[in-house]
């Protein structure tokens, strides 16, 4: 099968072209260069949990940025009714381990949008220095293009 948009020769069975980047299944094919709209709060949180356990794929740096302050202001807010009923932390608890896995596929689609392993967010937490090359990482600006690990988020329907 040869690419729409770029005439490429492609492999049998390839849901993008990996010259281009662009979708090779139905319906795709159109949406190559345009510009998706950002996702906001309530789009990531949804994209999150609709997510759970997907480590494969990209994310925006909005989609997670936008999870990162949901799981803060979710702790903080269940940790502040936790105090003031005067009830041990389990409310916190339980949203934190709930969190904890998208937390971590969400971290690992945002390292594939920069072209890196979702492993190395596990490897550098270990070290204390690690934090500060992750959080550079994470605010680094996305490939623009196809890599290793898919398609441009901002370029693919959601």
């Amino acid at each position: 099968m040869n690419c729409p948009t770029c005439s490429n020769e492609t492999e049998p069975g390839a849901q993008f072209c990996g010259i281009c980047g662009t979708g090779l299944t139905s319906g795709e094919a159109n949406t190559a260069g345009i510009e998706q709209p950002m996702v906001g709060f309530i789009e990531a949180v949804n994209l999150g949990f609709k997510n759970y356990a997907t480590f494969s794929n990209r994310a925006t740096r909005a989609e997670n940025w936008w999870w990162v302050l949901f799981t803060i202001l979710g702790v903080t807010a269940l940790t502040v009714i936790e105090n003031l009923a005067g009830i041990p932390t389990v409310l916190s608890g339980i949203f934190r381990i709930a969190t904890l896995i998208p937390s971590l596929a969400v971290g690992a689609r945002r390292l594939h949008d920069i072209n890196k392993s979702g492993w190395w967010q596990l490897l550098l937490v270990v070290i204390l220095i690690g934090w500060i090359i992750l959080i550079v990482w994470m605010v680094k600006q996305g490939d623009r293009e196809s890599n290793k690990y898919g398609l441009d988020p901002r370029t693919t329907p959601r």
